[in-house]
Formats: structure tokens, C-alpha cells, sequence
């Protein structure tokens, strides 16, 4: 299995990939779509199966925030909740049930080369583009276009920080003294702010989902001899990615209960 790319571009000095951007759009729009077809026409009586699945949802982010919270807390919580249940579900489900890619072989542009190329270093730049040359003249270089785009590092950190900056601005808005007593002066709390929470609940979202994608695209090089194992993986993989939306969306929500209880 050779070396999978995707095209990028420097702005302002941080690298954008193209493929993640595709995908956090379109992840996004699928939540939209979803939600917007599901709760049309919603019934007071007798309500249909599209009225069911949505109350599920409901209900499920709900049971698993009354856990940490109060009730009108919870309630306060419900649209974070099922926005972060529903993007990172589908958007772990995306790798799992097409896997594109262009090979390229040959020559190409000059300006596709820099996009594949992008690294921190000249060094870095310049091997990298001895490998992309020699797969060129070989077996061909393969550019990634759809992916799950929690597979990405910076989808999760970002995930992570908008969930760690919400959770810090409710507990100043509740109380700025309790605040500052919860986070600062305990070392052990320090630590936990701003650099545990910060790294385990990005990392460990990231490193299952890219684990997951780098084992079906090992079985997909492997031909017909790795038809029955893909099966079996891509059946665990859709079970694993809606495991890791529990557990992004639980620990979210423990870590914004941490702030915002009265007890805190």
C-alpha cells in the first residue's frame, strides 16, 4: 500500500486540506438535511416512525446530560448536544461507506505538486516530493477526496476547543469568583483545564477514527483475499464511530457540568 495525499493550501500561514474541508461541510449539511426532514410535519397525536427516530435522539442525549446535570440545565444543553451527537456520528460514518480517490500517474502541474507536497521544512518539502515523483513514475500517486473528517486532527481539536471555551464561559457567566477558585487555584485543576481535557478528548476521537480508515484502506489494496476481513471490519467500524460519538458527547458534557453545578 503506497502513501495516500490530499491537496492542501497555505492562507495567512496555516495549511487548509482541501478533502477535510469538503468533508466538514458536507457533514454538516447531512445533520441539517437530517434534522430538516425529520422533524417536518411533526404529530401531537400518534407520531410517525421519522417523529420516533428524532424523540430517540432527543432522548438519548438527554438521559445520557441528566446524568451530570439538572434538569433545566439539561434542557439548556439539548441543542449543543444533539449537534455534537449527530456531526460526529455521521461524520465518522462517512469513511466507512465510500472510500474515493484519484490516482495519478506521470506528470502533473506544478501548482498540484506544491498542493501535495505542503510541509513544515524545505527539507521535509523536498523529500516529500521525491516520494510523490517516484510513486509518479511507478504505481501512481493517490489523492484522498472523501474521508471522515474526524479522522483529521484539527476537526477534533477544534470539536474540543469549542467545547472546553462553552464550558469555561458558562462557569464565568455563572460565577466568575467560583470560576476562577474551580480552575486556578487547584494545581491539580490547572493541569486538568488546560492541558488533560484539552489532549484526551480531541486525541482520543482522532485516534480511533484514523486507525479505523488506515485499516479499510490497507483491506481495500489487498483484492478479493481481503473481501471477508473488510466485511468484518466495516460492520466494526460503523459500531466503533457511533461509540466515539457517545463517548465525545458524554465527556463533553461532563466537563461542561464541572463548571456550570451548583455544587462547583
Amino acid at each position: 500500500m503506497g502513501h495516500h495525499y490530499t491537496l492542501r493550501f497555505e492562507l495567512g500561514g496555516m495549511v487548509f486540506d482541501i478533502a477535510t474541508i469538503l468533508m466538514m461541510v458536507l457533514t454538516a449539511l447531512l445533520v441539517f438535511i437530517f434534522l430538516f426532514v425529520m422533524t417536518r410535519k411533526l404529530e401531537t397525536g400518534v407520531p410517525g416512525a421519522k417523529q420516533n427516530a428524532v424523540e430517540w435522539i432527543f432522548d438519548f442525549v438527554k438521559n445520557v446530560t441528566s446524568g451530570y446535570m439538572d434538569h433545566k440545565k439539561v434542557m439548556m444543553m439539548m441543542t449543543l448536544g444533539i449537534t455534537l451527537f449527530l456531526y460526529i456520528f455521521i461524520g465518522n460514518q462517512l469513511g466507512v461507506i465510500a472510500n474515493v480517490t484519484t490516482v495519478h500517474k506521470g506528470e502533473i502541474s506544478e501548482s498540484v505538486m506544491k498542493m501535495l507536497t505542503i510541509a513544515p521544512t524545505p527539507e521535509a518539502e523536498a523529500k516529500k516530493r521525491a516520494t510523490v515523483e517516484h510513486e509518479l513514475g511507478d504505481k501512481g500517486a493517490h489523492v484522498i477526496w472523501w474521508k471522515s473528517p474526524t479522522a483529521t486532527p484539527s476537526v477534533t481539536f477544534g470539536l474540543a476547543l469549542v467545547v472546553l471555551l462553552y464550558s469555561h464561559y458558562l462557569g464565568i457567566k455563572k460565577s466568575p469568583g467560583g470560576w476562577f477558585k474551580h480552575v486556578f487555584l487547584n494545581p491539580i485543576h490547572i493541569l486538568e483545564e488546560f492541558i488533560i481535557k484539552p489532549l484526551t478528548l480531541p486525541l482520543r476521537l482522532f485516534g480511533n477514527l484514523f486507525a479505523k480508515e488506515i485499516m479499510i484502506a490497507f483491506l481495500l489494496s489487498g483484492g478479493i483475499l481481503a473481501a471477508a476481513p473488510l466485511f468484518i471490519w466495516l460492520g466494526y467500524s460503523v459500531f466503533v464511530g457511533a461509540i466515539q460519538a457517545f463517548i465525545f458527547l458524554t465527556l463533553s458534557m461532563v466537563y461542561i457540568s464541572q463548571l456550570v453545578n451548583d455544587e462547583h
